[in-house]
């Protein structure tokens, strides 16, 4: 299996701080961002890690994680021109795979309290998600589920049908880059992740894990100072 860790978009909601460096490289108490998400990669001892991101900054990104060779992995590094989605971002990530390796693509500021890399490294074949209760589902995917078993799966719905977000980890076999070649943009413009997973939905092979501890997606400036106190509560 590889990994693909993805720092793309434009970080928005975190400007001014993003006008000068990517929000994965911003600090979550005492280290950057992105080495949270790269550490569940490597504790599921995944050693070869395409990173992408976007043009304004991927050389600062390139700079601080070097050649991969401090975290004992090797790092290549794809640009997203434009803000295309992250099935998108995922896409270029295809000529790094052979033939039967499978991905695991994880999102570059999205810090996770749980072990999951036992479920990772157990994946064989179709596609896994991770989900967790959150307040306002809105902002997410969402899934459904009838008792352990994923029935939908929507983009950010006005109408969530539960509060299960669909978390920024996810693991795919080989198929997943086909799916992507074959994808519509959505009415944002872009290639949606969700439409990925809900194509192993549809053909039985979606599985699902529920997180215990905290998830947190730090895409704002509370998210991330929330991070900030929970890393300090338990790591330090």
């Amino acid at each position: 299996m590889k990994g693909v860790l993805i720092c793309g978009g434009t970080g928005s909601r975190l400007k001014p701080l993003t006008d000068i460096t990517n929000k994965s490289l911003l600090p979550v108490y005492n280290k950057p961002l992105i080495l949270y998400p790269l550490q569940v990669l490597l504790d599921a001892g995944i050693h070869d890690i395409v990173i992408i991101s976007g043009t304004e900054h991927i050389d600062q990104m390139a700079e601080f994680l070097g050649s991969g060779e401090q975290y004992n992995c090797n790092f290549s590094f794809k640009v997203q021109e434009k803000p295309g989605g992250i099935a998108q971002a995922l896409g270029l990530a295809a000529n790094e795979y052979s033939d039967d390796e499978s991905v695991c693509a994880i999102l570059g500021d999205n810090v996770y309290f749980d072990d999951i890399s036992d479920t990772i490294k157990a994946f064989s074949s179709g596609a896994h998600i991770f989900l967790k209760e959150v307040p306002d589902p809105e902002r997410f995917g969402v899934a459904e589920l009838d008792g352990s078993t994923v029935v939908s799966i929507e983009e950010k719905p006005t109408q969530p049908k539960s509060n299960l977000a669909v978390t920024g980890c996810y693991i795919y076999d080989k198929r997943c880059f086909d799916i992507i070649k074959n994808l519509q943009p959505s009415a944002r413009g872009e290639l949606e992740i969700t439409d990925v997973t809900k194509w192993y939905l549809e053909h039985g092979e979606l599985n699902a894990s529920m997180l215990q501890q905290e998830w947190i997606d730090a895409g704002t400036f509370e998210s991330l100072h929330k991070a900030s106190v929970l890393v300090r509560e338990k790591f330090i």
